[in-house]
């Protein structure tokens, strides 16, 4: 079943990938598609494809649905792993402080119109604060629980990100002319994205995810509680450290060149729990694949549903994800009172 389960979301991955290529304003064949990898890969001919579909493709479209699928990659691995680690359905980069903090950063450089790294200095600002919410989070739960349990976290991480959100929204709001800017980076986009982000992204989503795939054994220690974990040798709070860090670098560098996209996070990793089970040397990496499936698809109706106008991606990942995450809370807290 498993293996049927991998097979079959390898298979709907690549698909996702090749309609979200082909399709748009302007349709490309699936053979065109075929003839202008031929022609980049191995120098074959361009027989009957237009310049333009070779342009459309290779310059907007490949490297857009590239970074999508990898956003939804990356942001599907982090939320298995925090998940995981906080051992709460509900937790995910997104709900611990990572897409605020980078959402500071992203409106500092857009309000003060810094430039001092070209196009890079947005990404970077993001990751830089992503990242240090991230420390600041686990810096201040440490000082109320030493253990780090789970509920100390989420619930440290969501007042941090209600609080830099207010400071994002005063920020937005005292420059007028930049409110539009940095409310449609906090929506999320894929548009204008070039190739340099496509191939940072695929590296530090490789490393981070490498790193979750060594540690699987205890994310599968930690899924059982810090009792058990310390029992069976598992320093526990290291672990946590290093994993929500981890898990900090690769959502943040996900969000620095995206913007903030919600949910993903959160829809995937329990999509592949269902099918998969919990063990996380094979949940990880379904659930990437699953993540990345899912944010191709929704780029796909941003960029269509409205055509010519563009929906941001993360409009579209809200609405499906905020009532699935109402499904999730709901459904655990029907299950707590059933256990009472």
């Amino acid at each position: 079943m498993k293996r049927t389960g991998a097979v079959l979301t390898v298979i709907a991955a690549a698909a996702a990938i090749i309609l979200g290529v082909c399709a748009g304003s302007v349709f490309v064949p699936p053979l065109h598609l075929l003839k202008i990898f031929g022609n980049a890969l191995f120098g074959t001919g361009l027989d009957g494809v237009p310049d333009s579909s070779v342009s459309i493709i290779m310059t907007i479209r490949l490297p857009r649905v590239l970074l999508g699928f990898l956003t939804g990659a990356a942001l599907s691995a982090c939320g298995t792993t925090v998940q995981s680690v906080l051992r709460n359905p509900l937790a995910s980069p997104f709900t611990l402080g990572v897409s605020s903090g980078a959402s500071l950063g992203a409106g500092i450089v857009i309000a003060c119109e810094l430039t001092f790294l070209g196009r890079f200095t947005l990404p970077a600002a993001g990751l830089v604060f992503g990242v240090a919410s991230m420390f600041l989070m686990v810096a201040f739960a440490s000082k109320i629980d030493r253990t780090l349990q789970g509920s100390t976290i989420v619930l440290t991480g969501m007042v941090l990100s209600l609080f830099v959100n207010g400071i994002v929204s005063v920020m937005a709001n005292a420059k007028d002319e930049k409110y539009k800017q940095i409310m449609k980076w906090q929506t999320g986009s894929f548009s204008g994205r070039k190739w340099e982000y496509v191939i940072i992204l695929a590296l530090v989503f490789a490393a981070c995810t490498a790193y979750f795939m060594f540690r699987s054994r205890e994310l599968d220690i930690l899924t059982f509680g810090d009792e058990q974990a310390k029992s069976a040798g598992v320093d526990t709070v290291r672990e946590k450290t290093l994993l929500l860090l981890i898990t900090a670098v690769l959502s943040g560098t996900s969000v620095a060149f995206a913007g903030v996209i919600g949910f993903v996070d959160l829809i995937s990793p329990h999509i592949a729990r269902r099918i998969f089970g919990a063990e996380h040397k094979l949940l990880v990496p379904m659930s990437a694949l699953i993540g990345g499936t899912f944010m191709v698809l929704c780029d796909l109706a941003a960029r269509t549903v409205i055509s010519p106008n563009e929906l941001p991606v993360g409009v579209v990942t809200s609405l499906i994800g905020a009532p699935f995450f109402a499904w999730v809370f709901f459904r655990r807290s029907a299950r707590g009172r059933l256990n009472r």
